[in-house]
């Protein structure tokens, strides 16, 4: 009988003993599963049968009956990463744990994205695992503190190459006297000598490549360090060889190539330094985000004011912001008025009024008058911090595109030394037949070109640098998946109300008593609806007294219904009137004429009888029909989205240059819109603000929410405009556009590459120095390609 393996997974979705008992019942039913399910803890304790079944089917199973197994994310930064081959390593054995459900290694930002079951996996485990095959991690640092080790290790980088450039330039001088037949004094052409200037730059300055080497070889994996160890090594020791044989016999003329050992390696410390200095500077817009972030906030402890660093603020906490002073960390006003600059938030440069209650922003900049503000959030939980946590999870993330270059990298490095070998073969057998070094130059200088390093780098970089250039321009992709997916939309559906409006209604006409505006205020009092709001401020700007309600309901798209005093009050459209025979005939015309001036018209109904009409509007954001102008030069297809009637909605649409729109759509048939456009074979996009669109940002392709919108949007959302500034919108899809062709571009140039460079380097026509060269050259270039994205115009 097999051991039986033990597993405890946290379960979430149910709602009562009913589904823990279903869990429990479909798990048991597994073969050679024995479990257990806890409602109160809701965890399933499961022990299996590891040759009948797996963890990852138990989790599916669960899946597949409507729950989930609750995952944890880790996040660590790897070290010792050279190439694609090494990420692709590293992903491979992280995805093969048993308990992770996805992995994602990004070599640009070397760091790695672990979602992983919390009762199979220790974090800590992981890291032994990245250990074991020659790598380093540890958990994500902060982001200062990464940037320090950065420096650090750039600054390691230049020292390593300063030294190995001082003991090649001998060497390479050596290397013009075979080209140009240059004079040199002799001690240069000594092989005793070029031996002593090839040892170090070879075994001390060139160490980590055979450590990386060993340990990737021993793991049953190859990658950059393998190709540079072997082609080095080779030059090395076959001039050592000759060297040698020079012993007693003074006349001997060898062929050395100490020159090739150690100029190569000092190319290729000079390319990943200029790689490393370049790769800086794909995370600017990062650490532009951080230098937003306050550093002191001044406190009331003690009732005195005391000035301490912001990461000290604690929710709770009463601090004192001073003119010209950035605003410490969330929070609301509690005393003084003030304008607040928050431009870098939402992109608004008009400075915003703020009374006592209002909403205070962390990082944004009090322009006028001292306050007193109480700390909400602080820390992670800020809104630049939560900013900064998606443009980080978006530039660590993978493009789909990258996996066709990330599959190729996994057999890259083998295919290569096959190839070397071959040509090696070739060229002793049948080229030159015995003369080992011509086919030993060949096979070098195969190696050392066909390092993958601009094949790996080719996707993140641009990943990086594009969602870097939109967060700096308010627009934050959650992923690159995303960021890769906006430029494929064919059509986009705007909702109407806080989007393509201000969603801040007021009231524009009203037709009716004292009484009517009195019952009608007060019934309104009871919704959360932005119309309600509206008839609630315009009520309370007229000095009308609210009275109690006795009873509501709220009446999805179609209006409500409430009874007070012992009136019986509608308020609505025309379909609740007529299902509660109101007769409106004679208000049609008046009715007609707001909704064709693009208003919301209600009509008022008190104990069976109409009393009165008011008409509320909702302004259209100023940059709106510039927005849909420029989204339709795209050639993108714009729909409008509203649950108002079809008159006001073409007014509307009007108003903004769109020619479709769906309108009398009940919040729950948003979604089912979205499907339908996605039914005739287009890629479409949802944009919204309210929590009742938030299904439909989901279903959509790609998710657009408003920055000013709700949270639950945000959350459904798989792109954020901050400050609801619809000219965003095509700023996003043309920053998609770039990044993508940025992408191809780098792939094209780095498959060419190999392609063009290995045959060279088989036929004898690439010396192995200029090899090392273009192999250092052409991962610059790919990182200077997408560094060309910061200056895209938007």
């Amino acid at each position: 009988m097999s051991e039986t393996n033990h597993a405890t997974l946290g379960i979430t979705g149910m709602t009562c003993a009913a589904c823990s008992n279903r869990v429990e019942k479909t798990l048991n039913k597994m073969d050679g599963v024995d479990a257990q399910v806890n409602l109160t803890t809701e965890k399933a304790t499961v022990d299996f049968d590891p040759e009948k079944t797996s963890i990852e089917d138990i989790t599916k199973k669960i899946e597949n009956i409507g729950y989930s197994v609750l995952m944890e994310k880790a996040e660590f930064d790897v070290f010792g990463m050279t190439c694609a081959a090494c990420s692709t390593r590293i992903e491979k054995i992280l995805n093969k744990q048993e308990g992770v459900k996805r992995a994602t290694v990004n070599l640009t930002t070397e760091s790695a994205t672990v979602e992983y079951n919390p009762g199979l996996v220790d974090p800590k485990a992981l890291i032994g695992k990245i250990q074991n095959i020659g790598y380093d991690a540890k958990p994500k640092a902060e982001a200062d503190e990464k940037q320090t080790y950065k420096e650090k290790e750039l600054q390691h980088k230049k020292t390593k190459l300063i030294v190995s450039a001082v003991l090649s330039a001998p060497l390479l001088l050596t290397m013009l006297v075979h080209l140009f037949g240059m004079n040199l004094p002799d001690i240069f052409m000594n092989p005793w000598f070029q031996f002593a200037l090839a040892t170090p730059v070879q075994f001390i300055i060139g160490w980590q490549f055979y450590v990386g080497a060993y340990k990737n070889l021993k793991n049953g994996g190859a990658n950059m360090d393998v190709l540079v160890a072997l082609g080095t090594s080779a030059a090395y020791f076959y001039s050592l060889y000759e060297a040698v044989k020079t012993i007693g016999h003074p006349d001997y003329m060898p062929h050395l190539y100490f020159e090739t050992s150690a100029v190569l390696i000092t190319l290729i410390l000079f390319g990943k330094y200029l790689e490393a200095r370049a790769k800086s500077q794909t995370t600017n817009a990062l650490s532009e985000l951080l230098n937003l972030q306050a550093k002191e906030a001044r406190v009331i402890r003690d009732g005195k004011e005391v000035l301490i660093p912001v990461e000290n603020v604690v929710v709770g906490d009463h601090l004192i912001v001073k003119p010209g002073e950035k605003i410490p960390v969330d929070g609301i006003l509690v005393k003084g008025r003030t304008s607040v600059d928050e431009s870098m938030l939402t992109g608004e440069s008009i400075p915003i009024e703020k009374e006592t209650g209002a909403k205070m922003i962390g990082s944004t900049i009090n322009k006028n008058g001292s306050i007193e503000m109480k700390a909400t959030k602080v820390g992670k939980d800020t809104a630049l911090a939560s900013i900064i946590k998606v443009v980080e999870e978006a530039q660590g993330s993978k493009a789909p595109i990258q996996r066709l270059a990330d599959i190729i990298s996994g057999y890259f490095v083998p295919i290569v030394i096959g190839i070397a070998i071959i040509t090696f073969i070739i060229w002793i057998a049948f080229v030159q037949p015995g003369q080992v070094e011509s086919g030993l130059v060949a096979a070098i200088a195969v190696l050392v070109i066909a390092c993958p390093c601009a094949l790996g780098l080719a996707t993140p970089t641009s990943i990086m640098v594009g969602t870097g250039k939109a967060a700096e321009n308010g627009i934050l992709f959650k992923g690159g998946e995303h960021l890769e997916r906006t430029h494929q939309l064919e059509a986009i559906v705007l909702d109407k109300t806080g989007t393509i409006t201000k969603g801040k209604p007021e009231v524009t006409d009203f037709s009716g008593d004292e009484e009517t505006l009195q019952l009608l205020a007060s019934a309104e009092k009871g919704s959360e609806h932005p119309l309600a709001g509206a008839i609630v401020a315009y009520a309370t700007e007229n000095d009308i007294d609210f009275v109690d309600v006795d009873e509501f309901n709220a009446i999805a798209g179609h209006g409500i219904e409430a009874k007070m005093s012992g009136k019986h009050v509608l308020v609505g459209n025309r379909k609740l009137m007529n299902d509660h025979q109101i007769h409106i005939e004679g208000y049609e015309e008046k009715l007609v004429e707001f909704e064709n001036n693009g208003k919301t018209a209600m009509l008022i109904a008190i104990d069976g009888k109409y009393r009165g009409i008011v008409a509320v509007a909702d302004t259209i954001k100023e940059t709106a029909p510039q927005a849909i102008r420029e989204l339709k030069d795209l050639g993108i297809e714009v729909i409008m989205l509203t649950g108002d009637n079809e008159r006001t909605a073409q007014a509307i649409a009007k108003q903004v240059g769109i020619d479709q729109v769906i309108a009398q759509v009940l919040p729950e048939e948003k979604a089912d819109k979205v499907k339908e456009l996605q039914s005739q074979g287009k890629k479409v996009a949802m944009v919204g603000d309210g929590v009742n669109d938030a299904p439909a940002l989901v279903t959509a392709d790609i998710g657009i929410a408003i920055g000013t919108g709700t949270e639950v949007a945000i959350e459904a959302a798989d792109l954020t405009i901050l400050g609801g500034e619809l000219l965003l919108i095509p700023k996003a899809i043309k920053i998609s556009h770039a990044t993508i062709r940025n992408i191809r571009q780098n792939l094209f140039w780095a498959f060419g590459y190999n392609t063009a460079g290995i045959p060279i380097a088989a036929v004898g026509l690439l010396a192995p120095w200029i090899a090392g060269a273009a192999m250092a050259l052409s991962s610059v270039s790919v990182v200077s390609n997408s560094l060309r994205l910061k200056r895209v115009k938007l």
